[in-house]
């Protein structure tokens, strides 16, 4: 027999095993319940995947060329759909449709623990990019020079200039109540408008190509350099730099936390029908990364900035284009906290509580937990990237690559020759460069400096 729980997990009995593996749905909260659309569960995983990264990926390409870039990114793009497909068919194998119960059934109650933990810290924000300390310090950070941009006038001491107050009042309006929505599928729609806005900044990225002339202006005036080969572009570049872009690239797309939680609550959730989920966010991710890096690349080359919109403040001041884009990413970055908020919040009830049935008080206690720790973080510890980088590029590393394939070869009674097999050992070894190659750029940051 079927048995379900609140938070998604389903158990199997005997009657299970004489289900096919091929058609065997997962139920999430009753089977009367429809369940998110496909374009909604779509919207949510790409929310998943793209995040303020995508500011860096042109400072990426101008340091492995537009060829070393692009095979790069398929190359990570393709790994990270196959990571989700050894996801899924250890969904369909056992009937389990959490990580956490992956972990669990793979190495019992410290695997559990394991990658609830992995889960936590990776959400909650001691990664490079895509958590919730990170984006609310962004948020922080650039929403007043992004409200005082539109200013037509000088303004000083204002309360919008204070970027811990307007922190903590869009935290309270906009992210809390999305936070305590008891089901991630809900959060399409804001999913949706964080999409609008990567795809307003791509498009904008692509016109302003035009507006700012090569070899770069100093002034309106004076030109950077004479040396009109600054504005050719590479298609192979191999650097020390080289290092530092391809951590960049390898976690720009993990999703991988809101995979099985989105595909708990789909409208007949099928392994064929996520995947095909997963292999569309990806496709349009791919495509969005792409086309933003390869135009931000072609307008600055080699002086493109770390943080792409450095470059237009640069060379296009108080531009009113380029100041609603900035406004844009905010907004995205801001829809998506409540979506990473939602495995992070998923994974503490699991260590806390374990699978049992939905309690409302639990739930909303678990949600101002979190988000009090995230935003206190935000506040007050600005450095923590700095801080705590060597275990958020572990985790990031452990999710994206390691934990799948690990999981897919305990769990798996397949030959370890066959090509499942052969793939998940594949992933460990590609996450364990990966993750080699993230420590060994993070102390050289140290040692370097700012």
């Amino acid at each position: 027999m079927w048995k379900n729980d609140a938070n998604g997990s389903v158990q199997t009995g005997s009657e299970y095993e004489r289900i096919g593996e091929e058609s065997r749905p997962l139920l999430a909260q009753g089977a009367q319940a429809r369940g998110a659309s496909f374009w909604s569960s779509a919207f949510n995983l790409m929310n998943a995947i793209m995040g303020s990264g995508i500011l860096g990926l042109s400072y990426a390409m101008a340091n492995t060329g537009i060829i070393g870039f692009s095979i790069l990114l398929l190359v990570v793009s393709s790994l990270a759909a196959y990571s989700i497909h050894l996801l899924l068919l250890l969904c369909g194998k056992t009937g389990i449709n959490s990580y956490e119960a992956l972990g669990e059934r793979a190495f019992n109650r410290p695997g559990k623990i394991l990658v609830a933990c992995t889960i936590l810290i990776q959400n909650i924000g001691v990664t490079v990019n895509s958590t919730m300390s990170t984006y609310l310090f962004i948020l922080k950070s650039e929403m007043p020079a992004a409200i005082t941009g539109f200013m037509s006038t000088e303004t000083s001491g204002k309360w919008f200039e204070d970027g811990v107050t307007l922190l903590i009042l869009v935290t309270l309006i906009v992210v809390l109540p999305l936070a305590l929505l008891p089901k991630i599928g809900f959060l399409g729609y804001t999913s949706s408008l964080a999409f609008i806005f990567m795809l307003f900044f791509t498009v904008v990225v692509v016109v302003k190509k035009w507006s700012i002339p090569c070899p770069l202006p100093i002034n309106s005036t004076v030109s950077l350099s004479l040396n009109t080969s600054e504005c050719t572009p590479q298609m192979f570049v191999i650097s020390s730099k080289s290092a530092y872009a391809v951590p960049t690239m390898a976690f720009s797309f993990l999703c991988h936390t809101a995979v099985l939680p989105i595909y708990c609550e789909l409208h007949r959730p099928t392994k064929q029908r996520m995947q095909r989920v997963a292999n569309v966010s990806i496709f349009l991710s791919f495509v969005v990364y792409l086309i933003s890096a390869l135009f931000g690349y072609l307008t600055f080359y080699t002086h493109v900035e770390s943080e792409l919109l450095l470059g237009y403040d640069t060379y296009l001041p108080r531009d009113v284009v380029v100041m609603s884009v900035r406004l844009a990413i905010l907004l995205a970055v801001l829809f998506t906290v409540p979506l990473i908020h939602f495995p992070a919040r998923k994974a503490l009830l699991m260590l806390c509580r374990g699978e049992r049935e939905f309690s409302w008080l639990f739930h909303s206690l678990s949600c101002f937990f979190v988000l009090t720790l995230v935003l206190l973080l935000a506040i007050f510890v600005p450095d923590i990237r700095n801080v705590f980088g060597v275990v958020g590029s572990t985790t990031s590393t452990c999710l994206l690559f390691v934990y799948p394939g690990m999981f897919y070869l305990r769990i798996s009674s397949e030959p370890i020759r066959s090509l499942n097999s052969a793939g998940a050992v594949f992933l460990m070894v590609i996450g364990l460069v990966v993750g080699v190659l993230s420590l060994c750029v993070i102390i050289v940051s140290w040692v370097q400096g700012p």
